[in-house]
């Protein structure tokens, strides 16, 4: 179908001059009921009058598919207000049903519920989240237990756990080669040290 006629069959189930009807479809890609769900937004589109038979089916056919795809786009997007109330639920549900552990070699050193940790990062922050972080490279390990679904946050802790255990390997390395480093130039002897008299001992 060319791009007048696609614009002529908008004009007629839309209130619209020729050129809403095309810019409509330009904004499409040429889709012809794309460009109609768009003047279906603007409310433009004509429904079929109701009691009254058209012989044209198809014009009403389309009508129907677009206003249930207008239809379908509003249920499949939630409102903002929506998702924000979901999240804050969600968050809710999980600080109340799950406990904080701080755990050590595999050794529990205290729990406590995670609203009270919340409250405390909400009050403290300064000083808590410093003490938290440099505890992690003193082999100390965090996690949550509970009800809910606590494996996504698990995982975040446990990736904060395994950096700090890779800093650790890494300064424990650079130690090691300084060690040894040095243990090589107190073994060695000073070149100047070195001279042919005999009653020197040889290094």
């Amino acid at each position: 179908m060319e791009m007048i006629e696609k614009v002529e069959r908008l004009r007629e189930r839309a209130d619209v001059t020729y050129e809403e009807a095309k810019a409509a479809l330009e904004d499409a890609g040429g889709d012809l009921l794309d460009a109609m769900v768009i003047l279906e937004r603007m409310g433009k589109v004509r429904g079929p009058a109701q009691g009254s038979y058209s012989t044209e089916y198809e014009e009403q056919k389309d009508y129907i598919r677009v206003r249930d795809k207008v239809e379908q786009q509003k249920k499949s997007a939630p409102s903002f207000t929506h998702t924000v109330g979901r999240l804050f639920r969600t968050f809710f549900s999980f600080i109340r049903h799950t406990v904080f552990l701080v755990t050590k070699d595999d050794d529990i050193i205290f729990t406590m519920p995670t609203w009270v940790l919340v409250l405390l990062l909400f009050f403290f922050w300064e000083a808590i989240v410093p003490v938290m972080i440099l505890a992690l490279f003193f082999k100390v390990n965090y996690s949550f237990d509970g009800a809910q679904n606590v494996k996504r946050a698990n995982d975040i802790l446990g990736k904060a756990g395994e950096f700090a255990q890779d800093v650790r390997n890494e300064f424990a390395a650079d130690e090691a080669v300084s060690r040894e480093d040095v243990e090589a130039g107190d073994g060695s002897c000073d070149v100047e040290d070195v001279t042919d008299d005999s009653n020197h001992s040889s290094c």
